[in-house]
């Protein structure tokens, strides 16, 4: 029986030992972008969620949004996110460039398009995202 318990929590331990996150986010004004890097066992996932909470004196309407999957990983410091539309033969590619504790992500012209719309963008426009410690 101890046999087991030892064998279960140190397989639980290991698991969680090759696993890592990070942790991005960049705040505009109203806008909030927050970029989430999971690895896991080789995978790359990216999750991307952006949010807008205009003031009372705008008349802009608030959006969030979300894109998350598996990356691919070009080299070290980018990765490139590919989604499809549903039911479209349209994708958005997001390419992600780490630079020590910052992050940028350009979008493809179909992200705005086809996922986003309104003021939500999942591209950062330049501007980048801060490393969470």
């Amino acid at each position: 029986m101890k046999k087991a318990i030892v064998l279960a929590l140190g397989m639980l331990f290991s698991v969680g030992a090759l696993a890592s996150a990070e942790h991005y986010v960049r705040r505009d004004g109203d806008h909030v972008q927050h970029l989430k890097i999971t690895k896991q066992k080789g995978d790359t996932n990216v999750l991307i969620d952006v949010d807008f909470d205009p003031s009372s004196i705008e008349k802009d309407k608030p959006c969030s949004i979300e894109i998350a999957g598996e990356a691919k990983v070009v080299s070290e410091n980018e990765l490139v996110l590919k989604k499809q539309a549903q039911g479209e033969a349209h994708y958005c590619e997001l390419k992600i460039h780490l630079s020590g504790d910052e992050a940028q992500i350009e979008e493809s012209q179909d992200c705005a398009r086809y996922f986003s719309g309104g003021l939500c963008r999942f591209g950062s426009e330049g501007k980048p995202l801060m490393r969470v410690k």
